[in-house]
């Protein structure tokens, strides 16, 4: 800055000294730029190993509706959560599921089901369609925990088989697969939890052809006989 004729050299560097006080201000007071928020998701179910049937026994198999999954307080959301002690669920800040886990389950239940061969056909709730058995299931759990090196993804899933003629459970099953993680982040968590939910889906799978093996009227009469 030139000095104009009378006007005092330190006028001039206070003046310079107010603007870049302003310009800092002024910067200060923009938005700041959060990180991008990752979105992750559950993987494609993988083929499984299909059961032979034959065309009568396809046709003499159960259907089976498959409920909308349910999920336990705290894992009903698309925030994905850690632990580094025990009862003490915290959250990623920079990443979260694309949908809600119990939503991303579905398709993968019905998929897997439908490829067992071991049912006649196998529908998503809601609908119109009658069937014998229903399979309700819960999420229990879905975290990676931080407890020992390295980090694992721990999944646990509750599930029920009812004979929609008598409403009773037919047969019912804690599923739970523990699976380390590759890398101390939440990628490395995510990798780990489509493993361990993809134990726990063929695990299901082999419960519910177990089960239809039994006619549900067949085993709803062993059932009460059992009460007598």
């Amino acid at each position: 800055m030139i000095n104009t004729p009378g006007q005092p050299a330190c006028w001039n560097a206070s003046v310079m000294f107010l603007v870049a006080a302003l310009l800092c201000g002024c910067s200060a007071l923009l938005p700041v730029k959060a990180p991008p928020l990752t979105l992750f998701s559950f993987d494609s179910p993988q083929p499984m190993i299909q059961a032979a049937a034959t065309p009568s026994a396809k046709e003499t198999a159960p259907t089976l509706i498959v409920s909308i999954p349910r999920a336990a307080a705290g894992f009903d959301s698309q925030r994905m959560i850690y632990v580094r002690q025990a009862n003490t669920f915290e959250y990623f800040s920079q990443a979260q599921w694309v949908d809600t886990p119990a939503n991303m389950l579905s398709p993968l239940l019905v998929t897997a089901l439908e490829r067992s061969g071991q049912f006649s056909a196998v529908m998503q709730s809601p609908t119109s369609a009658d069937s014998r058995l229903r399979l309700d299931v819960e999420i229990v759990r879905l975290q990676q925990e931080f407890l020992k090196t390295p980090s694992q993804a721990h999944f646990t899933l509750r599930a029920h088989l009812l004979d929609t003629a008598t409403r009773e459970v037919v047969a019912w099953r804690e599923f739970d697969a523990i699976v380390p993680s590759s890398n101390e982040d939440s990628y490395g968590g995510v990798l780990a939890a489509n493993k361990a939910i993809r134990i726990v889906i063929e695990e299901l799978v082999l419960f519910c052809g177990q089960t239809a093996g039994k006619a549900p009227k067949k085993v709803a009469s062993e059932m009460r006989s059992s009460r007598r």
